[in-house]
């Protein structure tokens, strides 16, 4: 599957603040923590929580959240299928990154390793 222009669009515009709950609720509801939620946010964008916090804040969309990130130089090693699309497949950086995130927080909510989920 390949995503479309109003596809890439529509996740610009979704503001993390939104999404962040959902992301607790997911690795709490598996016994995971949100330090370890944070952990992995901080990986892949370098943003500690008081920053996090701001961007919650401020209700930044996804596109000025990756805006503003550094991501990890490693984040191209996550690959596989979130939402239908191969993450190594999409063109659009802007949503390729959302996918990383998103496949970062399954990874957690699935109990595997911090340091398989780190890439280290």
């Amino acid at each position: 599957m390949k995503p479309t222009d109003k596809h890439n669009e529509r996740i610009a515009q979704i503001t993390f603040a939104s999404v962040y709950p959902h992301y607790v609720t997911k690795v709490e509801g598996k016994g995971r923590t949100k330090e370890e939620l944070h952990q992995v946010i901080e990986w892949l964008t370098g943003f500690n929580e008081n920053t996090l916090q701001k961007l919650i804040e401020e209700k930044v969309t996804f596109k000025v959240f990756f805006e503003r990130a550094t991501l990890h130089p490693n984040a191209s090693l996550i690959t596989g299928t979130i939402c239908g699309y191969k993450i190594q497949e999409i063109e659009n950086p802007l949503t390729r990154n959302v996918r990383y995130l998103d496949k970062l927080v399954d990874e957690l909510a699935k109990g595997k390793k911090m340091e398989r989920i780190l890439r280290a």
